[in-house]
């Protein structure tokens, strides 16, 4: 069985709405089976599923109402394979060609469920359709440890973002000082500084009553001279050397300067309001180097996603997809640059139709239900790809058109038969 297996007829009768309709789809390309709404065209497609997928496929109400017969199924599978249920309780019969029977089991290991199902497939997230493509390509273990990585390094950057954003917003609402220093000024410091100077000047200050002594002790020699013409010479030599002494010390004292401590004085007493100022910008400082740690923190985390995301893009192209146009980006597929929610109608069921195939490379056909979503141009474009893909699609329409329709189906019957077609199994139905 190395081709991939068809449908190549269906009988059924009393299935829903469905009275008894025989039929031999196309075994390449699309099938489609119009009529208009309520006159059984989805009851074909779920007892074809019924009838291959199992009692999880059952319909809630089975038998068409008002009959008095149970229903009655027959698939016939291009693998020779004779599929039928019938009887009240549905009893399943599995026939191959050299007459050995089987069940369900052969059926489901044959049989793509999705491919009975397509709904099911259109019904799913993004992440679960991507999931079930990732299941088949086999990367779903790769591409979850590096998923859980990225998650866990975006939330990381995602927090680490937020809080820069916050330092940077707390730093720059802080209250700057132009005028202040750098570092707090030290009270004692400026006070010993004062002390100093309070010392210098009172050095020069004595250094000033030197000069009145001496000049007083002129005077009183001044006036011994005119008292005492006896010591005159010993006064005279006194005088003299006093003159020279009072000249150095004259000079020293216009020499110097008294330093004045009213800046340290006003800094002593404006130390805290200073100090204010200084803690202010240093806090403000401070701030705004943490808010550039974390943004730095943060464009390494982007790095590390970024590279991530490289991973998965080698990873994904790497490997052959089941469609041309067909990808995976960051957890959902894409077609064609298109994610699920923007795809048109036909495209979906393109998308899906390929991925439900590929999941099962051993079940050829499709179910698929209202088609009508599809323009007749597409419609035929559609069957055209199904043909070079090898696909058989069993496909439902709202149309009376028969250049839309293989079939049209009214009143529970294919339009222009006028009696149900009987239906001979190739064994007694009731041996089982």
């Amino acid at each position: 069985m190395n081709e991939s297996i068809k449908i190549n007829s269906f009988e059924l009768e009393n299935v829903k709405r469905v009275k008894a309709v025989s039929y031999e789809p196309t075994s390449n390309g699309l099938t489609v089976i119009g009529g208009r709404n309520g006159q059984g065209k989805t009851s074909i497609l779920d007892g074809i599923a019924w009838a291959l997928g199992g009692t999880k496929l059952k319909p809630s109400e089975p038998m068409r109402e008002g009959s008095y017969n149970p229903p009655r199924l027959e698939i016939k599978l291009s693998n020779g394979l004779i599929v039928s249920r019938t009887g009240s309780n549905s009893t399943l019969k599995v026939v191959d060609p050299s007459g050995k029977k089987s069940g369900q089991r052969i059926l489901d290991d044959l049989i793509g469920q999705l491919a009975l199902d397509l709904p099911k497939f259109m019904e799913m997230s993004d992440k679960e359709k991507a999931n079930e493509l990732l299941n088949l390509l086999g990367l779903e273990d790769e591409l979850t440890k590096l998923e859980g990585k990225y998650q866990e390094i975006y939330a990381k950057r995602h927090s680490v973002g937020q809080i820069a954003t916050q330092k940077d917003k707390y730093a720059k609402e802080l209250v700057a000082y132009d005028d202040a220093p750098l570092e707090l000024v030290s009270a004692s410091e400026l006070i010993q500084k004062q002390q100093a100077i309070l010392l210098q000047n009172a050095e020069n200050q004595k250094k000033r009553h030197k000069v009145e002594d001496i000049k007083n002790q002129i005077t009183i020699v001044n006036n011994l001279v005119d008292e005492t013409q006896k010591k005159l010479e010993e006064l005279q030599a006194k005088q003299a050397q006093l003159a020279e002494d009072f000249d150095i010390a004259t000079t020293t004292a216009n020499d110097l300067e008294d330093e004045s401590t009213a800046e340290l004085e006003a800094q002593i007493k404006s130390v805290d309001e200073i100090n204010q100022k200084v803690r202010a910008n240093q806090e403000r400082a401070r701030a705004l180097q943490e808010a550039a740690d974390y943004k730095e923190e943060y464009d390494a985390l982007t790095e590390e996603i970024n590279e991530l995301r490289d991973s998965k893009t080698k990873l994904l192209e790497s490997v052959d997809m089941p469609l041309d146009g067909l990808s995976i980006q960051d957890g959902a597929l894409i077609y064609n640059g298109r994610q699920w929610d923007c795809m048109s109608g036909a495209e979906q069921l393109k998308v899906a139709t390929a991925i439900v195939r590929a999941l099962n490379p051993k079940c050829g056909f499709v179910l698929m239900d209202k088609l009508e979503q599809m323009d007749v141009d597409t419609m035929h474009e559609f069957g055209e790809w199904l043909e070079g893909e090898g696909l058989q699609v069993i496909a439902t329409r709202v149309t009376n058109n028969t250049d839309e329709a293989s079939i049209i189906i009214e009143d529970g019957y294919i339009k222009g038969e006028e009696q149900p077609v009987p239906v001979n199994p190739v064994n007694d139905w009731g041996d089982f």
